[in-house]
């Protein structure tokens, strides 16, 4: 199909991959429980235009020129995990009344999430390495093939944002009426994105 080989296990793989715990997940959660429904579906598109750009920067042989020089990819992974760590910190230090650390402005939340997502370079490896996984090729179509797993993992990536956004803000409504759970979630919010930019500072 379109030169994808095993075309069922591509799409496994990238619900497994979507499913896995990481600052855009978070960053879906977040800012539905602030934004709501509107506010997590701006942030699910942000996350879809990041992995976008990712990807294609990925297939135009980007990643191989950050492994080239590592002194690049460093400085945009300690870019990336010095922005996690900040909105980390202002989470844990927001006291109730405070304004949110992600605005309710729709257009904000996608920002947000897009900026999350960019700031990952290790996703960049990841396409590189991940793609050339799935390719036939005997049947590979070039831009074609790529362009048929982008759309893939983009309209996945959507049905999977929709589902998170729609759980999260059910569960929301629930817990919004108590100022100390909202709190304790905001605290505890903090800690993983502290949590993910250290590790993605000091992984290697």
């Amino acid at each position: 199909m379109f030169g994808i080989a095993d075309y069922g296990a591509f799409v496994a793989a990238i619900v497994l991959f979507l499913a896995i715990p990481g600052p855009g997940n978070l960053a879906l959660i977040t800012s539905t429980s602030k934004g709501g429904v509107r506010g997590g579906l701006a942030a699910t598109l942000g996350v879809i235009a990041g992995d976008q750009v990712l990807m294609w920067l990925a297939v135009a042989g980007v990643a191989a020129l950050l492994v080239a020089y590592p002194a690049a990819f460093y400085a945009v992974q300690w870019l990336g995990a010095a922005y996690l760590a900040w909105l980390g910190w202002k989470l844990l230090t927001a006291k109730a009344g405070d304004a949110p650390v992600l605005h309710i402005r729709p257009r904000q939340y996608f920002q947000q999430a897009l900026t999350i997502t960019l700031l990952n370079p290790k996703a960049i490896v990841f396409y590189m390495a991940f793609f050339p996984l799935f390719v036939d090729p005997a049947s590979h179509q070039g831009l074609i093939t790529f362009g048929a797993m982008a759309a893939t993992v983009a309209v996945l990536t959507f049905f999977y944002g929709l589902a998170a956004v729609l759980l999260t803000h059910f569960l929301a409504e629930r817990v919004r009426a108590n100022p100390r759970i909202t709190q304790t979630l905001n605290k505890l919010a903090g800690v993983f994105l502290i949590g993910f930019g250290f590790k993605l500072a000091i992984s290697k």
